[in-house]
């Protein structure tokens, strides 16, 4: 009989890593406005949940800041500059607390910052949950065989919707109301069925 990996994310162990959503993607990456909103979405019931969130820019000086829509000083998220492609620079990793297991990774391009974000995660034991309708690449290609990269190298491919219901397990939680406003519609049509 093959042995199952179940992974369970928990809000009081998980991290929120927001990978790159600047300026100058917004004229190259495909379903651009809709990955943005289901970020923000990600952004607005993390923050509710309490969770630790971080974001990353690559090389902002060149490719600009973390676009307007995503509020990240609202809600007091660091962010930080980088050059290397992956997320996993000391100054982000210093701040996980000791605590955490899980990252939920949101974000571009898939095939390059998000896919070397979570494979570096995972070499540090880290289970990794990409957000593939808040994902995506300058085209469909590339999306569709980064998300095979992932999958292959054992990310889990969840979509927005049913991350933030199980990071709430139920009705019952205490934040339920002020997380159910980023799930009262379903979030918008990003492509994927056109992988």
């Amino acid at each position: 009989m093959a042995s199952r990996i179940i992974s369970r994310i928990h809000h009081k162990t998980s991290a929120l890593f927001v990978c790159d959503i600047q300026e100058k993607f917004r004229p190259i990456t495909v379903y651009y406005p809709e990955i943005i909103e289901v970020a923000r979405r990600m952004i607005g019931a993390s923050h509710s949940l309490g969770m630790h969130i971080v974001a990353t820019e690559q090389y902002p000086k060149g490719l600009g800041p973390t676009v307007s829509e995503l509020e990240l000083k609202k809600f007091n998220i660091p962010v930080f500059d980088k050059t290397k492609f992956s997320m996993c620079i000391p100054e982000v990793m210093e701040t996980l607390p000791k605590e955490n297991e899980s990252v939920i990774l949101v974000g571009i391009m898939a095939q390059v910052c998000v896919l070397q974000s979570a494979m570096d995660l995972m070499e540090q034991g880290k289970d990794v949950h990409v957000i593939v309708d808040a994902v995506s690449a300058g085209n469909m290609v590339e999306r569709k065989y980064a998300f095979e990269a992932l999958k292959e190298a054992g990310a889990k491919l969840r979509t927005s919707e049913s991350v933030i219901y199980e990071l709430l397990k139920g009705s019952g939680h205490p934040n339920f109301k002020a997380v159910q406003s980023f799930i009262k519609t379903s979030a918008p049509d990003s492509g994927l069925m056109d992988l």
